[in-house]
């Protein structure tokens, strides 16, 4: 273990960006805290366990000391938001403020509300109007509040996660899910744009820019363009990668509709529909002036690798090679 290399702590390792930020900053040679409520996780050489429980805040300010970075990869379940996001947030900010980290945060598109634009931009208007653009501006607002107290953060937004471990992404639950029915289901139009995050590129970035921690003063914010498909070119490039044709099927919302007068979750999920209906690219002049070129898994590479960290294709079937 090398004591000399820069610490981060990762919140939420056991998560599904937790897990990606985790490989990624110990790949680049960091010294790796992994927080979590229970220790039931074997880590690597590298990666120190760090057992705590993020609702408590004296507790995460105490394992945030001599922390160069802070990720804040915590995700209350989807139906919890409302619940734990802003206090699990707040406690975050506290352990980032008394141990003077940089605070690094995955945000997503969900700041820029129902009638959000073709192309996001960092000006692009915030509108809080559904519960969960409420809860993301909140937070980001108490980053630049924090800010004027020395508080250093970066903002990270980017679309849909793929690809790294774990389960939970529209991908590993619905469209990879269905392939072995010799399908694809989709949730929104099939011509419509959708950005879509491929996790270990995603999580590569915040290295990147954690290397350059003493340049990111004040609340800082970047879009991360990551992946863009259509409905089509996600199911023309699946069926490359599987060497198998596959019939495009629409998500059948009315019965996600019905479920939702008495299931917390579909609820949640109907809330978010519009995310499928409109187009949106994530503009990232910003992040590349700052890192240079991006981090970028070929499309076809990158969906064959998330097929093989969820178990896909049986053993009888083949991905395409060197994609």
């Amino acid at each position: 273990m090398n004591f000399a290399s820069p610490s981060v702590l990762v919140l939420g390792a056991h998560g599904r960006f937790g897990m990606a930020a985790t490989q990624a900053f110990l790949l680049a040679g960091w010294h790796v805290h992994a927080q979590s409520r229970r220790n039931n996780a074997s880590w690597p050489a590298g990666v120190e366990a760090v057992v705590v429980d993020a609702m408590d805040t004296e507790a995460l300010c105490a394992a945030a000391q001599g922390m160069d970075v802070i990720v804040n990869a915590l995700n209350p379940p989807y139906t919890e938001w409302e619940r734990y996001a802003l206090r699990l947030a707040a406690n975050v900010l506290r352990a980032a403020e008394v141990s003077g980290a940089l605070l690094m945060f995955p945000g997503n598109v969900y700041n820029f509300g129902r009638t959000l634009p073709p192309e996001l931009h960092l000006n692009t208007p915030q509108v809080g109007n559904n519960s969960k653009a409420r809860l993301r501006i909140e937070i980001e607002r108490q980053l630049r509040m924090a800010a004027k107290r020395g508080v250093n953060s970066v903002v990270v937004r980017a679309g849909d996660f793929f690809g790294g471990e774990g389960r939970g992404s529209w991908f590993d639950l619905v469209i990879a899910k269905s392939l072995g029915q010799g399908k694809i289901v989709y949730p929104g139009p099939p011509d419509v744009l959708h950005a879509w995050a491929y996790l270990p590129d995603f999580a590569a970035s915040f290295v990147r820019l954690a290397n350059l921690r003493k340049e990111l003063s004040g609340a800082n914010s970047f879009h991360f363009p990551g992946h863009v498909f259509t409905g089509r070119e996600l199911h023309s490039a699946l069926e490359q990668v599987i060497e198998r044709q596959l019939k495009l099927v629409a998500l059948p919302w009315g019965l996600v509709r019905l479920s939702s007068m008495f299931s917390p979750m579909s609820r949640a999920i109907l809330e978010m529909r519009y995310l499928w209906q409109r187009p949106f690219v994530l503009e990232d002049g910003a992040l590349r002036e700052l890192i240079g070129e991006l981090p970028h898994t070929p499309g076809l590479s990158a969906l064959a690798a998330s097929l093989v960290a969820l178990g896909y294709p049986p053993s009888s079937a083949g991905l395409v090679q060197g994609a």
